[in-house]
């Protein structure tokens, strides 16, 4: 059985960033049979290895927690890496102090980088710590890379003016400069650019939900990508910042096993210190976080789906999860620790423009096809499977807005009938990209593992083509967001691709989960991503799968831009539950019969430790609020008011009751248990 598992786990796959256009790719390569020392698909004389429960504790004894070690104290390892030329054991995710307890209980302290002489070759170590009692997993450290970027479409400042002097109005109101060019927050069926292809409301109806929120502070979104520029005009104001961590590039202040991580960490570099502006930058990071959360109201620039309404920390927050920089390649274990990373650290959605090529793409275009089945996926990697679970599992709070994450991947960029994987877990998210239309983009993925579509622009339909029926051409259908400004002297551009797609649902969540805080209102997180996929809280498309599309598309061996014809038929009932709609979306979140009303949690404290509760968060309007707590016992533990938030104190270890008690005449009864430090009452 371990064997097969070995095969599976070198299973080749390749992992494509589904960005601008299909010639836009970033990929964990598959492992061919005799890999070459120019192009490996796996980080060599390494290898990822879940040990047994009792030899991760020898290793914790033997303080590979704090440094790295040469050897588990295990016989039969030992003996395998005296073999193998084994010189250094690590462990995969680093101690958060705050979250062992659960990092245990779900396995993901067992996961240890062991490192080898190259000598040897991947396969062969892996079978053989497969092989071992003491092994319970195995997995490879596959290579990302970015491979052929075709890069942004930078708008410059002559036509940002142009745009921002423009008294073309839309019913949004949002007084951002580009707001007009955002077809796919608000089309209006009359944009010239767009030429004679497009479809008023084709787009991803936000501007009713805005009347219900534009965004919540509290709500927090983890992009895993390029890096974020996090000084952007029109980003840096809802960019997240760790108030725990201080101002220290070097100190682990909060205690999460990450040093300087005030907005983020860099994965690749292994450093607080986000970077944006290398050379071989895409911007593809910032493109992704101006839709979901670029400042609205500001006056300047592009409106976002979350972004808020222009009032101070009104928007959704970014986590940067920075998992690729330059053309410098990383590997899985930087994309699972930043997946462990967002939950750890207070993110509940994890925007992923990035996936396995899908299982059923055409070979000769793109090589061998990714994983075909969940069970591959899983079988092959087994460490990317069980970070997701873990994000999945515990990001959020009881106590808070949603128990739980919701993760949404880009579909893909390959035209494959098939989502490709991660995103095609039945318990991820995954985005197919239609044109201003409703129609497919040329370049989507679709079929089996498809959960939702949303706009993510169709360049070559609009752009490139003239239509021989009518002799028209239109212009740039992609989508408008922010750029880093060395790729961009404006600061905003056009991207397409399932890449810009994912970011709306991504947004759309992120706004739904703003509003369910604005109503003080409690989900699970499978309950927040099924709402979000039924049939009545999404806008049908299959009524436009019908006759052919026009595009242009380079071809192998013949070269240039030549005139194609896609058949529409083969997407209906493919796109998965329909297009995004943010206005369906948050009347489904404000339904009576939707969530359960919050209520003041239950506390737990150790014997002089201090809890600290932002009352607000748990009755309507309760920012504007005062609060009384009487405490039947207070031998047991003291509360006082500091700030906004209550601070609850353990004295002595027992048990009582309190009752809080807002201006608004609300009452929350609710248990507070004190515990010695070892646990014990």
């Amino acid at each position: 059985m371990k064997q097969n598992n070995i095969l599976l786990l070198v299973l080749c796959a390749i992992i494509a960033f589904a960005s601008c256009v299909r010639e836009s790719e970033v990929a964990i390569e598959s492992q061919p049979s005799a890999p070459s020392t120019e192009e490996r698909p796996y980080s060599s004389g390494e290898i990822l290895v879940k040990f047994s429960p009792d030899v991760a504790a020898l290793l914790e004894e033997s303080g590979v927690v704090r440094s790295n070690v040469t050897r588990s104290g295990v016989g039969s390892v030992d003996e395998l890496l005296d073999l193998v030329g084994g010189f250094e054991i690590t462990r995969v995710f680093p101690v958060d102090k705050r979250h062992e307890e659960r990092t245990v209980r779900d396995g993901l302290h067992c996961w240890y980088i062991v490192r080898y002489s190259n000598d040897y070759t991947v396969d062969d170590v892996s079978q053989r710590f497969a092989a071992l009692g003491e092994v319970q997993k195995v997995d490879i450290n596959r290579t990302i890379k970015r491979a052929n970027s075709r890069q942004a479409i930078p708008m410059s400042r002559k036509a940002y003016e142009q745009v921002a002097n423009s008294t073309r109005a839309l019913q949004g109101g949002f007084n951002d400069a580009l707001y007009a060019k955002q077809w796919n927050l608000e089309n209006d069926g009359a944009m010239a650019e767009l030429g004679e292809n497009k479809r008023a409301g084709a787009d991803v109806q936000v501007v009713d939900a805005w009347a219900k929120s534009c965004g919540d502070s509290s709500v927090v979104v983890a992009i895993l990508d390029e890096g974020i520029d996090i000084e952007h005009d029109d980003l840096k104001a809802n960019i997240w910042n760790n108030e725990d961590e201080g101002n220290s590039w070097f100190e682990d202040n909060d205690n999460n096993g990450y040093k300087g991580d005030k907005h983020g960490y860099n994965f690749v570099k292994d450093t607080g210190k986000i970077t944006w502006d290398s050379y071989a930058d895409s911007g593809h990071g910032t493109h992704v976080a101006g839709t979901i959360a670029a400042v609205n109201n500001n006056g300047i620039g592009v409106s976002s789906i979350a972004g808020g309404d222009g009032t101070a920390d009104s928007g959704v927050k970014i986590m940067v999860c920075q998992i690729f920089s330059g053309n410098i390649s990383t590997g899985l274990i930087n994309v699972v620790r930043a997946m462990k990373y967002a939950a750890d650290n207070g993110a509940v959605v994890l925007q992923c423009s990035w996936g396995y090529v899908s299982g059923a793409v055409h070979e000769y275009e793109w090589g061998e096809a990714g994983f075909a089945s969940e069970e591959e996926w899983i079988a092959g990697s087994p460490i990317e499977k069980e970070a997701l679970d873990y994000f999945i599992n515990n990001a959020g709070s009881p106590n808070g807005v949603v128990d739980g994450g919701v993760a949404i991947f880009a579909a893909g960029n390959e035209c494959a009938p098939m989502a490709g994987y991660p995103g095609a877990a039945e318990y991820c998210v995954s985005v197919a990209a239609t044109a201003a239309d409703f129609t497919p983009a040329t370049y989507t993925n679709y079929g089996p593992g498809t959960t939702i579509s949303a706009p993510g622009g169709d360049q070559d339909y609009y752009y490139f083509y003239t239509n021989p029926e009518t002799g028209k051409v239109g212009e740039i259908g992609c989508i408008l967001s922010t750029l880093p400004t060395h790729i961009s002297e404006s600061g905003y551009g056009y991207f397409e691709g399932t890449s810009m797609a994912c970011p709306h649902v991504s947004g759309v969540v992120a706004l739904g989960l703003s509003y369910a805080t604005k109503l003080r209102k409690h989900f699970k997180a499978e309950e927040i991503r099924k709402m979000l996929c039924e049939a009545q809280n999404v806008t049908p498309i299959d009524e436009y799968m019908t006759g052919y599309k026009y595009y242009n598309r380079y071809v192998s061996d013949i070269g240039a831009l030549q005139p194609m014809q896609l058949p529409l038929a083969p997407f209906k009932g493919q796109m998965g539950a329909g297009q995004v709609n943010a206005a369906k979306f948050l009347a489904a979140i404000g339904d009576e019969s939707a969530g359960v009303k919050m209520h003041f949690p239950n506390l737990t404290i150790k014997v002089g430790d201090e809890v600290a509760v932002t009352p607000a968060n748990y009755f309507e309007n309760g920012e504007n609020l005062t609060y009384i707590i009487e405490i039947r016992d207070i031998s047991i533990v003291t509360c006082e008011m500091v700030g906004k938030r209550l601070l609850f104190k353990g004295l002595k270890s027992g048990a009582t009751t309190a009752l809080i008690t807002a201006s608004n005449g609300e009452k929350h009864k609710f248990n507070i248990t004190v515990t010695k430090s070892d646990g014990w009452l």
